[in-house]
């Protein structure tokens, strides 16, 4: 995707192999800085602290993370040993795993001395995958909106929740990617933002995407979803999504499940887009067995924002002394999902429809 104009990604891998760059996520959309990184252990950093996120991303920044390695030390031990601390990144997101087995898949047979040249082309297969993968789902869930548009005048209205744009992925987008494509196409849109509490990903960083895009947008509160779709003003929601169970339960950033709830009390079509690594056949019952992150308190109790004079600042929200709970992520059963949006087409979320599916 392109930003003032300029093709960027949200990671890079330098064309002499000896360090990554990317975004760091926070301190978007008032200042765009990009990062270098060069061990395993700052890209642990990088996903734990959130300068890249999103599923898709952070197992994309995981398998250059061993890249990395490979450049310092190759052996076995140092091979387990950087694929075990990338793994405690961060819990929820099956990308992390799934990435991370992927390269070891390809490293452990090989001597040490071939290890370098194949970790990089195997992260960077990973990294181009994702951008192959992305732009299938938009194409498929293009499908959707058309036929929106074909059944009612004026602009097809979307609703989504958190960023699953290219921010969190190398490019394109889960949830934008069909929103993108629409845009190029010239199907009229209009998409409402969720602002996404407590880390504001939908006010800070999909507004900036779609701004950037030129695709009419509209920042509403979290809690603002419902009331619109009870006045027939959202046509569809798509979400992205960071494990999905092998019976089609969603996990999603927090905030989703009250989305599809009240989705489905108004008739409106309630979608999940997931690349098929997020799919996690191990796990059939969302609800008690996918591990939901809690994050720190101060998440919720304070808030970042630009101040008059341009700089970044800090405030605190709540009174002196007050507890917060950060769960991260919450899921959302698959009764209430209309369908999983993903590179091979649209499948029924059911342990029926994902049956002939298989991670790739």
């Amino acid at each position: 995707m392109k930003v003032n104009g300029q093709a960027l990604r949200p990671i890079r891998a330098l064309p002499s192999r000896d360090a990554v760059e990317v975004i760091d996520q926070r301190l978007l959309p008032h200042r765009l800085h990009i990062e270098r990184l060069e061990t395993p252990a700052a890209v642990h950093d990088a996903i734990r602290q959130m300068w890249v996120r999103g599923a898709p991303l952070i197992g994309a920044s995981a398998a250059y993370g061993l890249a990395l390695q490979m450049n310092r030390d190759a052996g076995d031990n140092a091979l387990e040993e950087a694929a075990a601390l990338l793994r405690q990144a961060r819990p929820t997101a099956v990308n992390l795993a799934w990435a991370i087995e992927r390269m070891l898949r390809v490293l452990r047979p090989l001597p040490a001395a071939a290890r370098r040249d194949a970790a990089w082309a195997e992260a960077q297969a990973i990294a181009e995958d994702d951008v192959r993968v992305n732009r299938a789902i938009g194409e498929h869930g293009l499908a959707l909106l058309q036929a929106i548009a074909a059944r009612r005048p004026g602009p097809v209205r979307v609703l989504t929740h958190c960023n699953a744009g290219w921010l969190a992925t190398v490019d394109w987008g889960t949830a934008t990617a069909p929103i993108y494509l629409a845009h190029e196409q010239g199907l009229p849109l209009q998409v409402w933002v969720d602002e996404t509490r407590p880390r504001n990903q939908g006010a800070s960083l999909t507004a900036w995407e779609l701004g950037q895009a030129g695709v009419p947008h509209t920042l509403i509160a979290d809690n603002a979803g419902g009331h619109l779709m009870q006045r027939g003003e959202v046509d569809i929601v798509i979400v992205g999504c960071d494990r999905v169970t092998a019976r089609g339960d969603v996990c999603n950033k927090i905030g989703t499940y009250l989305k599809a709830l009240a989705a489905q009390d108004n008739g409106v079509p309630f979608y999940a887009a997931m690349p098929l690594s997020t799919l996690d056949p191990s796990l059939h019952d969302g609800l008690a067995e996918i591990p939901i992150e809690e994050r720190s308190a101060r998440e919720v109790t304070h808030i970042a924002g630009r101040a008059a004079g341009g700089d970044i600042v800090e405030v605190q929200l709540v009174p002196d002394g007050t507890t917060a709970a950060n769960p991260a992520f919450d899921v959302t059963p698959a009764r209430l999902v209309s369908g999983l949006i993903t590179e091979r087409g649209i499948v029924a979320a059911s342990a029926e429809g994902l049956a002939a599916w298989t991670r790739p």
